[in-house]
């Protein structure tokens, strides 16, 4: 079993920055991702930012340049940087992790951007 507790979501004007945290604990070995989904009202979930088994980065286009994930192992906690927010990065955020073919996700972070 891996919990996920997150933190740092707010509302922020366009244009503004905010970093969410999400820490992990329980069995965390051998994960094979973690990172970021969000999930806008009446819209599917997906992926943000993530960091797979060999530690390389996959954004979502939307927003590179932008959005910037880091982590720290040795608190077993990942990061997202998001700068020159937009109201369509409105959303929820969910930390998420893959290990083995199990997922499990965080209860989620709203981030609110307003115009």
């Amino acid at each position: 079993q891996v919990q996920l507790v997150e933190s740092g979501g707010g509302l922020v004007q366009a244009g503004g920055s905010l970093r969410l945290s999400c820490a992990a604990s329980g069995t965390i070995y051998g994960l094979n991702a973690m990172g970021w989904y969000r999930q806008a009202p009446g819209k599917q979930r997906e992926l943000v930012a993530e960091f797979n088994s060999g530690g390389r980065t996959n954004y979502a286009d939307s927003v590179k340049g932008r959005f910037n994930i880091s982590r720290d192992k040795a608190k077993n906690t990942v990061y997202l940087q998001m700068n020159s927010l937009k109201p369509e990065d409105t959303a929820v955020y969910y930390c998420h992790v893959l290990r083995n073919i199990f997922n499990y996700w965080g209860q989620g972070t709203q981030v609110t951007v307003s115009s």
